[in-house]
């Protein structure tokens, strides 16, 4: 039989965790393709970048569409078990799981749908066939973005506090700050006092310095929070702090920040953190480059 598409998949895969134990996601792929009496043929077909197979690719995004509907829930690292939303659904004994069932949930709703900011996701567009081929791919790219970002975010949130420091290291390193490693490596977590928990140099030849609150946080960092922060600062006599958290910070909290005299305090919030992961490739590897091209009327001028 042909490969599934990823919606077909989404019900067996659910049903799969019917048992209410951890399942790997890797174990799941081969379980469902023995269920589903795929050929090696069918198992070994490639997506058309040729990087990755076409079945494991359908089964990790049908793992992704239940989990931002909260049928099943991350269980660890590549590990995935049942809700009791997920309990509830199965015990109603549907006919198929796609894309329109789950829109009954608001989480999968608030998951799928564009966002104030005008991003188009990949459900609308198989909807709005009319895009032309760049909108499409560039949708299509923004929408593989948002789903990365969230997904590191979750892997982030998972991690112990120390892997959040060397994280931070290795991210602020990246983007030029810091040093070498062993200075920058060094500097985080050593100072822990008046609401600082790092100093970290602004350039290699160490200029100037700037002075860091990362902190794995599950509500939103308030307005008393960043004032701490920035009397951290002012007790050293420093004007320029990073502020880093895994979770977002209050609207009050960035007013503060944005209206200090003199003092500058950067906001780093989790969506921002997956960002910058991203862009500068921190627990992120390349998987498939693509090189649009467009016609040269330049060369084809005559004149």
């Amino acid at each position: 039989m042909a490969v599934p598409d990823y919606q077909s998949l989404m019900l067996p895969l659910l049903t799969l965790a019917a048992d209410r134990n951890e399942h790997n996601i890797r174990e799941a792929i081969e379980t469902l393709a023995n269920q589903l009496k795929l050929t090696e043929q069918d198992r070994e077909e490639l997506l058309p970048s040729g990087k990755k197979r076409k079945f494991d690719d359908r089964v990790h995004w049908a793992r992704t569409y239940l989990i931002k509907a909260l049928l099943i829930e991350n269980a660890g690292r590549a590990k995935f078990r049942l809700t009791e939303r997920g309990w509830e659904v199965l015990k109603s004994n549907p006919n198929h799981i796609n894309n329109k069932y789950l829109r009954r949930f608001p989480e999968f709703i608030s998951f799928i749908d564009s966002k104030s900011n005008g991003e188009v996701t990949a459900e609308k567009i198989t909807e709005e066939i009319s895009q032309t081929p760049q909108e499409i791919l560039d949708s299509s790219y923004q929408s593989l973005r948002k789903t990365l970002a969230q997904e590191l975010l979750e892997n982030i949130k998972n991690s112990s506090p120390k892997f959040f420091e060397n994280l931070v290291v290795d991210l602020l390193i990246a983007m030029g700050y810091g040093g070498s490693r062993k200075d920058a490596g060094q500097a985080i977590g050593q100072v822990g006092d008046g609401g600082i928990d790092g100093i970290i140099k602004e350039d290699k030849l160490g200029f100037d310095v700037i002075y860091i609150q990362a902190k794995k946080w599950e509500g939103t960092v308030s307005r008393p929070d960043v004032q701490g922060f920035a009397g951290a600062l002012m007790g050293r006599k420093a004007n320029k702090g990073v502020f880093i958290t895994t979770s977002n910070f209050s609207k009050q909290a960035i007013e503060f920040a944005s209206g200090i005299d003199g003092r500058k305090i950067i906001l780093i919030d989790g969506e921002q953190l997956a960002q910058l992961m991203i862009d500068h490739d921190i627990g992120v590897t390349e998987e498939s480059k693509y090189i649009i091209k467009k016609i040269d009327l330049d060369y084809f001028s005559e004149e």
